[in-house]
């Protein structure tokens, strides 16, 4: 992560015994190790948790791909193919068309009946001479 080499850690020794001194080295160095233990925890948590929520939500959008695939199989496993057939004729009943014709009902009220059409006969043509 940071690249350091042992002659980096080595020098980073070097200078913490002369500065801290040699009777309070150890103590600093638990701390060090004490803050830098706790720093990975959290870290850990983090991911653990980012992670978590990751298959919460892969989780989620499974759960909703399998819920409309059972709803689709359970609408090919209730369809009725005799449902959708056409009724025999004899089962229908027959219309009537012989009791009403449009021309025995009544003319509504307040419209004049339409007069007879007239039919005149052609004129027989004479030959001019």
């Amino acid at each position: 992560m940071f690249d350091i080499g042992w002659s980096e850690l080595l020098l980073i020794g070097v200078v913490a015994l002369i500065a801290i001194g040699p009777k309070e080295l150890p103590g600093v160095l638990r701390a060090v190790g004490q803050w830098t233990g706790k720093m990975r925890r959290m870290a850990a948590e983090f991911q653990g948790q980012f992670q978590e929520a990751l298959r919460e939500a892969e989780m989620a959008d499974l759960k909703k791909q399998v819920d409309e695939l059972n709803d689709a199989a359970r609408s090919l496993t209730t369809y009725d193919p005799l449902a959708d057939t056409p009724k025999p004729a004899a089962a229908t009943p027959a219309i009537d068309t012989t009791s009403e014709t449009p021309a025995a009902l009544p003319a509504p009220e307040g419209v004049a009946p339409a007069p007879e059409p007239t039919i005149h006969a052609p004129e027989t043509a004479t030959p001019e001479t």
